[in-house]
């Protein structure tokens, strides 16, 4: 087999990584609960023209990655949702990592999601919702800041961000965050490792600022960090008793 990146000229790979880019652009354009977009919105989300938009998202339709409507408009197309599942089954969502959230639950009795890094934010690839009538809502897959809220900022932390509050989180193992990305919400969160102490993610629970107090956040913390060392050893497929916390064998 033939070396592509010595064969093939220095223009042409590096109009196929633009290629590449552009189409998940693309992709990624579509919000959470959108099911079509027009291509000229797609257009202008992406900032590309619209033939350019075009000619991708017929390339796209191709292998199943988009699909275009009867009205002429374009939606993700099954390929994709394969991806995602792929994607979820390699974190071992139904196997281990939904029951540790459903015993956090148990433990708080506040809704408790599992995030992990993509480029410049998070992403919630699990969730379980509390048993309380009022309670602080996120759907699985959306995409939200790095550097605000408890899950975001522990990934920060222990991906070896400088500074505060980042060294701080490292010592305690955790953190608390009220009203930071949102108003009158409030989490806790701890991380999540895969062998070797690799980040593989974040854990946490959230709610209502008024229900989860900064005294009742600080009481849960020990059951958050517990539960996420618990979840870093079933990944890792060590046992976790009678072993150190995790974050104490962390190092930048």
């Amino acid at each position: 087999m033939r070396n592509a990146s010595k064969s093939e000229p220095a223009t042409e790979r590096a109009s196929g990584v633009i290629a590449v880019t552009r189409a998940l652009s693309l992709m990624e354009a579509f919000e959470v609960g959108e099911s079509s977009l027009p291509l000229a919105e797609l257009s202008r989300r992406c900032g590309m023209h619209k033939t350019t938009v075009l000619r991708l998202a017929r390339t796209l339709a191709q292998s199943n990655y988009m699909v275009q409507t009867d009205d002429g408009q374009w939606r993700l197309g099954p390929a994709a949702g394969w991806l995602g599942a792929r994607y979820q089954a390699g974190f071992d969502v139904n196997n281990v990592v939904e029951p540790a959230l459903y015993e956090l639950v148990k433990l708080t009795g506040e809704s408790a999601s599992f995030y992990v890094r993509e480029g410049d934010i998070r992403s919630c690839v699990a969730r379980v919702e509390g048993p309380q009538s009022v309670r602080h809502s996120v759907r699985i897959g959306e995409r939200l800041p790095l550097n605000l809220g408890a899950p975001g900022r522990v990934i920060l932390a222990f991906s070896g961000a400088k500074g505060e509050p980042y060294e701080s989180i490292r010592s305690r193992g955790f953190h608390i965050s009220m009203g930071e990305r949102e108003t009158e919400v409030s989490s806790v969160a701890a991380p999540v490792f895969r062998t070797n102490w690799n980040l593989l993610g974040s854990m946490c629970i959230s709610g209502p600022s008024s229900r989860l107090t900064k005294t009742k956040l600080e009481k849960y913390a020990k059951s958050v960090v517990q539960a996420a060392n618990k979840l870093s050893y079933a990944l890792a497929g060590q046992r976790s008793a009678a072993t150190p916390p995790v974050v104490s064998k962390w190092h930048p």
